[in-house]
């Protein structure tokens, strides 16, 4: 049975482990497992998790198959590290995480979500377009290492 939830603290090995099958990584550099924790100390409920109840890898009895990251800054919402593990695609748990990720924002005062894709991942396309998010054209994203 999948179940989501809140990531914990004792999870952030897991989940670096379960982006490393999971995740599109080309384009980023590595996460740590410091930056997750961050993440969950900032905002406990930011790193939601698909878990299969009936598989154990963490050693909570749970298998990590999903993930979204719920960014909110108070003034706009921004949605990172959707990823689903290849085991378990196309079974809904991103459509589902997702609409999680939409509902707390529209308890926020949220109007707007933005999700941040990578032109060249178009496995990951399909789900954004059904979920009714469509790429916008006139925009580049500029980043910069600190």
């Amino acid at each position: 049975m999948i179940t989501y939830r809140p990531a914990t603290p004792a999870e952030a090995p897991a989940v670096l482990s379960f982006w490393a099958t999971a995740a599109e990584d080309a384009d980023r550099p590595p996460d740590s497992p410091d930056a997750v924790l961050r993440l969950i100390a900032r905002d406990p409920e930011a790193l939601i998790l698909a878990v299969d109840n009936n598989s154990a890898d963490n050693g909570s009895g749970d298998l990590i198959v999903g993930s979204i990251i719920v960014g909110w800054d108070g003034w706009r919402c921004h949605l990172y590290r959707l990823a689903v593990a290849p085991t378990h695609r196309r079974r809904g748990i991103g459509r589902t995480l997702i609409s999680l990720a939409e509902q707390r924002f529209t308890t926020y005062g949220g109007t707007r979500a933005d999700a941040m894709v990578l032109d060249t991942n178009t496995t990951a396309h399909p789900t954004w377009q059904t979920a009714g998010y469509i790429p916008q054209p006139n925009w580049s994203r500029w980043v910069k290492p600190l």
